[in-house]
């Protein structure tokens, strides 16, 4: 397999599919983070709630550029734009329900009860939360689209 063939071009390869992911999943999550931290420590706003927001704008770019270099649409199982984003993004919000539980853990009971390390303080909890999250939607994300989404073989 050549370096040529893992970084463009359509692939059926799972293996090239899911270190394309990596990078796609990386520069969303820079853009969840930067939202989620922007509106918590900037603005102060809810994790929760600058969470969600972070989620919209990782979503976009996930989706934008898994469609692109991750995943062939010839091979999703729906035909329609419009219904293959809503079916993306179904995944991506159940991610998302992860993603909130997780930091709700985190930033609420966790941080009430200060069980990490005391140099870590208990307003920052969230992005411990967040982090923990981020590894375990990563894979719930990549392998719910790629085995539900982008699954159909052969051509339409």
């Amino acid at each position: 397999m050549s370096v040529k063939s893992v970084l463009s071009g359509r692939t059926d390869s799972g293996a090239v599919q899911f270190f394309r992911y990596i990078f796609v999943g990386g520069g969303a999550t820079v853009v969840q983070y930067a939202v989620l931290f922007l509106l918590t420590e900037l603005f102060d706003i809810d994790a929760n709630i600058s969470a969600f927001f972070g989620f919209l704008g990782g979503l976009t770019v996930n989706y934008l550029v898994s469609t692109v270099w991750v995943f062939d649409r010839k091979n999703s199982a729906i035909k329609s734009k419009a219904a293959e984003f809503g079916a993306f993004a179904l995944i991506g919000v159940i991610g998302l329900l992860m993603t909130e539980g997780i930091i709700w853990l985190f930033d609420k009971p966790l941080a009430a009860n200060a069980v990490l390390p005391k140099f870590i303080p208990t307003d920052k909890y969230y992005a411990i939360g967040q982090i923990t999250a981020t590894g375990t939607v990563f894979f719930w994300n990549f392998f719910a689209r790629k085995y539900l989404l982008f699954n159909k073989k052969g051509d339409r």
